[in-house]
């Protein structure tokens, strides 16, 4: 184990301290991602504002990353856009190690590293937070998370519901810098989903609430890279499209392009039927002053507020009838009030605000609660 590290500079009652900050990022995008990837995303606009408060900030990701702060490259190339995700279990387990090799050069650790940020957490002294991205409601979760007695964070009150029984340090939504979201664009009467093209995420099901409205629909997706999700594209999804008219597969678009296709529909689909942790993609669009027409699945509930930002449905059926409840909408009260209320301004104060009680604790010696397995026996 490593020894905690030296006292926080400038920390008083009445000022914030300089901490030096560790972020921790999967290798298999870059941060931040050239297209999908909202982990990575979250990352980047988190330690971009974190540097700008004048924290030191060290990322450790993969080579092709462009950040403004210091950057320890584990892979050199993010593993999938460059084919190598079969790398990805060795990538990760030299992150870890990377990370411990260097951890009293921190104050404080946070890991993005969904199932290995635990056994990051108990190789170190050094305080780590975990922030998990993915969803948690698996039968061998609770056993997993167990490990770590701190430091645990939800990115929804969805997410956190699996397992309400842990020592939770909070829940932080993702934030974003949406203020530059091309809200104003001239808008067509056309549905867009974007995402991944698995069957969670209901791609069929956005084909068929297009078909049932008669809007023409453009689809931004990354194709699937695990064998499941290739069969998908190859058995259920290509021959939808192949069936259907007046439907675009744009493939998977860069950002700017990605938020003009949100600024330019009518309404953005969300019809899958997983219990989303999040859902960047419901930000991006009302950033744009797009509604969402959803299934009433996981975090959304929290961003989408129904008769305000957008409706849910049941099924494919309850959603097209909703798309044109949509049309009387105030777009720029929706614009607004993502911008503030998921902002990474915001997403950054809660995340020091976790920082901070974590290392309070730590100096103080406050005894962690015993981890699941370390009982004497």
């Amino acid at each position: 184990m490593n020894p905690s590290p030296g006292p926080r500079s400038g920390l008083t009652a009445l000022s914030s301290p300089t901490l030096r900050i560790a972020l921790v990022a999967p290798p298999a995008e870059p941060v931040p991602p050239s297209g999908y990837g909202g982990t990575e995303r979250v990352i980047a606009e988190l330690a971009t504002e974190l540097t700008a408060r004048g924290h030191k900030v060290t990322l450790f990701a993969s080579g092709d990353s462009s950040v403004g702060c210091e950057l320890v490259p584990i892979a050199p190339r993010a593993l999938r856009p460059s084919g190598q995700m079969e790398s990805e279990h060795a990538y990760t387990v030299a992150t870890i190690l990377e990370t411990v090799r260097r951890a009293d050069c921190f104050d404080i650790i946070h890991a993005h590293l969904e199932w290995y940020g635990p056994l990051l957490a108990t190789l170190t002294n050094v305080p780590v937070v975990l922030t998990f991205h993915g969803r948690l409601d698996y039968p061998w979760a609770s056993q997993v998370l167990s490990y770590v007695p701190r430091g645990l964070v939800a990115i929804s009150s969805a997410q956190m519901a699996a397992h309400e029984d842990l020592p939770w340090e909070g829940v932080v939504h993702n934030g974003l810098n949406l203020t530059a979201s091309p809200f104003g664009t001239r808008r067509t009467d056309a549905l867009c989903f974007v995402g991944r093209l698995a069957p969670e995420k209901g791609p069929v099901d956005a084909i068929e609430i297009a078909r049932r409205t008669g809007r023409p629909l453009r689809i931004a997706a990354k194709k699937g890279v695990t064998p499941d999700e290739i069969a998908y594209f190859d058995e259920v999804f290509k021959p939808a499209l192949e069936r259907a008219s007046d439907v675009e597969f744009l493939g998977e678009l860069p950002g700017p392009e990605r938020d003009r296709l949100f600024s330019e529909s009518y309404a953005t689909l969300m019809p899958g039927s997983w219990p989303e942790p999040f859902g960047l993609v419901a930000i991006e669009s009302l950033a744009c002053g797009t509604p969402v027409i959803a299934r009433r699945v996981g975090a959304l509930p929290e961003i989408v507020r129904e008769g305000v930002d957008g409706f849910f449905g049941e099924d494919a059926v309850a959603m097209a009838f909703r798309v044109a409840q949509v049309d009387g909408m105030d777009r720029g009260a929706i614009h607004e009030s993502v911008v503030s209320r998921f902002s990474a301004r915001k997403m950054a104060d809660a995340y020091e605000r976790i920082y901070m009680a974590m290392l309070d604790r730590h100096e103080a010696g406050v005894p962690e609660p015993a981890a699941a397995g370390s009982e004497a026996t």
